[in-house]
């Protein structure tokens, strides 16, 4: 079994990794680190939402740029 440190280090590397934020991060942990399992998954779950709307946004902004750059390719402007 990992130790208390390990457990610790591996969880923040882990939300670093995934984009967060060093205090969100270390609240994410801590929570763990505590047994709240419940709270840290509903944390994270609006976390992750939070990105995946940030991802379609941008992925109907990349939508119209294309179709404008259809649109002057095809001399249609």
């Amino acid at each position: 079994m990992a130790k208390f440190s390990d457990i610790r280090g591996i969880v923040m590397q882990n939300l670093i990794d995934a984009g967060c934020g060093d205090s969100f991060a270390e609240e994410c942990a801590q929570l763990i680190l505590d047994g709240k399992n419940q709270s840290a998954l509903n944390i994270l779950g609006k976390h992750r939402k939070h990105l995946l709307d940030e991802i379609h946004t941008n992925q109907k902004r990349i939508d119209c740029l294309d179709h404008l750059i259809y649109k002057i390719e095809k001399s249609e402007l």
